[in-house]
């Protein structure tokens, strides 16, 4: 394994910081089988994203629940963490990260044991009535009939994340500002950082003078303009160099260890 001067600065980043943040997108999830939103074979290329407007869904909620179980609830109920969730979670557990703050909805971070997630755009777990707003775990409803009822008041079920031209939770939008505000490494993973206020995040840790390490495919809007540390590779591999570096290995579960 060809270890870059790169990752070794970056491994030193966040070995000597003293409250790292990661910041996460969709390209951590790529190697759990998942699509990105925006990249190539993108969801956005595949479905019109005005289906995913908070106005469209309440006017035509069995349409767009329809596209929602093809593109979220079928195949997230199958998909397992990769390499990049695991080597987060013994990060966080080893207090070399202190939190995650994702745009992802799947969950996948939760599943690879992190303990402290910040889901900036909410989860497909969760869903809420539109009328009470009683919550409930997504398995609770019978997708196989939709649009899914409220069992209290017989309202439309909403997956509890954010569509477009919804605000996000004051409350998660605090807690997700709040970390980054601590943060002097803020390790960017698999997001171009491009949809409000996620895109904010990188601008405001470099802001507090944290250093910005940014793992992507293909350079960013953020690599010339707030990377410190630019490491242009797939997150499953970074994060197994960035692993090995910092002296954690796997166990014969294959998850990894520090």
């Amino acid at each position: 394994m060809k270890i870059t001067k790169n990752i070794r600065e970056a491994a030193e980043a966040i070995r000597k910081a003293k409250y790292a943040v990661a910041f996460t997108g969709a390209g951590i999830s790529v190697d759990s089988g998942l699509p990105t939103f925006r990249g190539e074979g993108g969801i956005w290329k595949e479905v019109d994203p005005n289906y995913f407007n908070i106005d469209f869904f309440h006017r035509k909620p069995k349409l767009t629940w329809e596209i929602i179980k093809k593109v979220f609830y079928d195949p997230l109920t199958s998909v397992k963490p990769n390499m990049a969730h695991h080597v987060l979670s013994v990060m966080g557990q080893q207090n070399v990260i202190q939190s995650v703050i994702t745009q992802n909805i799947d969950h996948l971070h939760q599943e690879a044991g992190c303990r402290k997630v910040i889901e900036l755009h909410g989860t497909y777990r969760r869903l809420i009535c539109t009328k009470c707003l009683t919550e409930y775990d997504y398995s609770y409803a019978d997708l196989r009939f939709l649009p899914p009822t409220c069992f209290v008041c017989r309202g439309v079920l909403k997956p509890d994340f954010v569509f477009f031209n919804e605000k996000l939770s004051p409350v998660v939008k605090r807690q997700a500002f709040e970390e980054v505000q601590k943060a002097d490494v803020l390790l960017v993973i698999g997001t171009r950082a491009e949809v409000y206020p996620a895109n904010t995040i990188p601008q405001l840790a470099r802001e507090q003078g944290a250093t910005i390490i940014e793992i992507n495919k293909n350079p960013s809007p953020l690599t010339d303009h707030h990377t410190d540390i630019f490491l242009e590779m797939g997150a499953g591999e970074a994060m197994k160099q960035l692993c090995r570096l910092l002296t954690c290995h796997q166990n014969g579960n294959g998850h990894s260890e520090m």
